[in-house]
């Protein structure tokens, strides 16, 4: 199961089916979990964690020290959980002392090739993050996040659930729950309700959807006017509570 040109720290552990490729690396504190398959010429570092069945692709490097130019060697992690897919030569950092210290990514998540997750990220369930989309540091993805090839998310950014930014987007400011967003700098473009649609979104969600969203973005209401109206009507439909969730919780004012 390991290529006998591969080369796995003593101080590693890998569960007894793990595949590793031609040429691969594998450093000490990194653990492997059941069905992982790792490709050729991958590099993991730890201190590093892989839940189960997990694939990792050619020249991908996972668990490296991050970018920033503060960090000094501390052992900070990544963390990922199960079915996750990395594709050709993505990067997924580990954490900072300066945030959290961790790198956490959910499962069942797509890296396409050449994307990049920096340090402190913190990302859900069942995200896409396509070709070249760039993650800075210390950013937020919910779950069942799209974003399109060589799309850029600014440090600390949050993106909301179900929410998709469009290809080539330089994103500086938060994005709300279900939002589809393109452009640089980017802005809103409706909610993303194909995707809502096909994750079984009922027709009074959407429609309720649609009206919090008018509410925040077309009656020239203040954000806490919107608020206010958005609970007034809503206050017991939990997909409408995400979205005013995701506009409360905003740090960096959210994307208009």
């Amino acid at each position: 199961m390991i290529h006998p040109t591969a080369i796995v720290d003593p101080g590693a552990q890998l569960a007894d089916d793990v595949e590793v490729g031609p040429f691969s690396v594998i450093g000490a504190n990194v653990v492997i979990g059941a069905g992982c398959r790792i490709g050729p010429h991958v590099v993991l570092q730890g201190p590093t964690r892989l839940g189960r069945r997990n694939r990792i692709f050619q020249f991908a490097s996972v668990g490296e020290e991050c970018q920033d130019k503060k960090y000094a060697g501390e052992p900070t992690r990544l963390e990922m959980g199960d079915d996750n897919v990395v594709r050709e030569g993505v990067t997924l950092h580990r954490g900072t002392v300066q945030d959290r210290g961790v790198t956490t990514i959910g499962s069942r998540n797509l890296f396409m090739a050449y994307a990049h997750v920096g340090h402190d990220c913190l990302i859900g369930d069942d995200c896409i993050l396509a070709n070249q989309a760039t993650l800075g540091g210390h950013v937020t993805l919910s779950d069942f996040v799209i974003l399109g090839g060589l799309s850029a998310i600014h440090q600390f950014c949050h993106v909301g659930i179900h929410a998709m930014c469009g290809g080539g987007s330089i994103i500086t400011k938060d994005i709300p729950a279900y939002l589809m967003v393109n452009g640089n700098p980017g802005q809103a473009h409706g909610l993303n309700l194909v995707g809502l649609k096909r994750r079984g979104f009922s027709r009074e969600a959407l429609k309720a959807l649609s009206d919090a969203y008018r509410l925040v973005y077309r009656q020239g209401l203040t954000l806490e006017q919107a608020l206010a109206e958005i609970d007034a009507r809503y206050a017991d439909l939990a997909e409408v509570t995400a979205f005013s969730d995701s506009l409360r919780v905003s740090t960096r004012g959210i994307i208009r």
